[in-house]
């Protein structure tokens, strides 16, 4: 018993990090961790805790997968986790629950693909094309639709070639107020890069107030006037990145944005 204990303790740490990206939560995920221990215990041989390894490891991710699907009403329905504001989560959440699996796998846990289709009994070439889909979903889910308000257009052709060398999309530049409300409603952008002082007198502070009104976008201050920020009490609309910028500094701000909760659309 005392090797069978030894391979747990190897297995158990890990067991909790996919058992709680499969439920969706942490206590339900502990307690579906602590039934597949039980389960294993009493039947060590046959989820190969005598032969340790990759073998048990494997046996044990099955096991878990099966206790989920047999008791939705204890541990959530499968492929159904609690909502989260993590992007990825809610991308693998809206996955077909195998694909959604074979992601964690191989993903979060590291296994090989022959590996994870094992786990999921699935045939090698079913889970190349799963697993392909659902890197391609997750992958869609993270792309973001900016809109750069920046009156220099130097600047803005830099701060766009930014945007687009991390594969998302710029949907459009203004100069002033009217064109990024404009910008707004047509191409309906998920995050906005914005000046603070403007050449016509206007404030991409208050373009992001307005921003905020309208929609709950997600923004980002590029500007050599952070203290206009601080003392307009404006520092909860958005990052601020100071110019002279760097690039690391730009795609360091955006992919912090990608990670925070959703805004909710207001109109």
């Amino acid at each position: 018993m005392l090797v069978y204990e030894c391979e747990l303790f190897e297995v158990v740490p890990v067991l909790r990090r996919y058992a709680r990206a499969l439920t969706g939560a942490t206590d339900r995920g502990d307690a579906l961790v602590t039934r597949c221990v039980e389960a294993a215990v009493m039947a060590p041989t046959r989820f190969g805790l005598d032969r340790g390894g990759d073998g048990a490891r494997l046996s044990m991710y099955a096991l878990l997968n099966l206790l989920f699907d047999r008791s939705p009403e204890e541990f959530g329905p499968p492929g159904r986790p609690l909502p989260s504001p993590h992007p990825i989560e809610r991308a693998l959440a809206e996955l077909p629950e195998a694909d959604r699996r074979l992601y964690l796998l191989t993903a979060l846990e590291g296994l090989s693909l022959p590996q994870a289709a094992k786990v999921l009994q699935l045939r090698t070439g079913e889970a190349i094309l799963r697993l392909k889909s659902a890197r391609a979903r997750v992958r869609s889910t993270m792309v973001q639709r900016v809109m750069v308000v920046e009156d220099n257009a130097l600047l803005a052709m830099e701060l766009g070639a930014l945007v687009a060398e991390m594969g998302h999309v710029v949907c459009g530049t203004a100069g002033n107020e009217p064109e990024a409300l404009a910008l707004l409603d047509a191409e309906k952008p998920t995050l906005a890069l914005l000046d603070v002082r403007l050449a016509d007198g206007g404030s991409g502070i208050e373009i992001a107030r307005r921003l905020k009104r309208v929609r709950d976008l997600r923004t980002i201050f590029v500007t050599a006037f952070d203290d206009d920020i601080l003392a307009r009490d404006a520092r909860h609309l958005g990052q601020i990145v100071r110019k002279p910028f760097t690039n690391a500094g730009i795609q360091a701000a955006i992919s912090r944005a990608i990670f925070m909760p959703q805004p909710v659309a207001l109109a």
